[in-house]
């Protein structure tokens, strides 16, 4: 499993924000480019009613979400999917228009070609239900 010191010190405060978006409902969450999964599976098992899809284009970075959800015994995590944001949303393994209650992205847009922003949004505009929250941090 990787892991990076920002990520361990920003996964409290970052979860704070997001417990305000869960609501007690169930929710839909696809996460763009989860990177090693630390905070993916922080955030799935600190809330249970949501189904938390992890993604990420490196293949290195799926290995290590794997290994956080196995490591920490997340159910309500699914496996990680490959994703190129740049993509259409079509691309994105198999999410539906309209599905989503939230989409996450997290030390992305910052580190990534405009191209990447661009498609996060596009995909957002599509991907979210109304009332849904594209949550960028970083």
């Amino acid at each position: 499993m990787q892991a990076s010191a920002a990520a361990e010190r920003n996964k409290g405060p970052i979860l704070a924000v997001l417990r305000e978006y869960a609501g007690p409902g169930a929710l839909r969450v696809l996460e763009v480019g989860a990177g090693a999964g630390l905070h993916a599976a922080h955030f799935a098992r600190a809330l249970p009613r949501t189904r938390w899809q992890p993604s990420d284009i490196d293949p290195q970075a799926l290995r290590s979400i794997t290994a956080y959800a196995e490591a920490m015994r997340v159910p309500n995590m699914l496996p990680p999917i490959l994703l190129d944001v740049s993509q259409g949303w079509e691309t994105w393994g198999g999410t539906q228009p309209a599905t989503l209650d939230l989409l996450v992205s997290i030390n992305m847009m910052h580190i990534t070609e405009l191209r990447c922003t661009e498609g996060l949004f596009k995909g957002a505009g599509v991907l979210l239900k109304p009332g849904g929250v594209l949550f960028t941090y970083g």
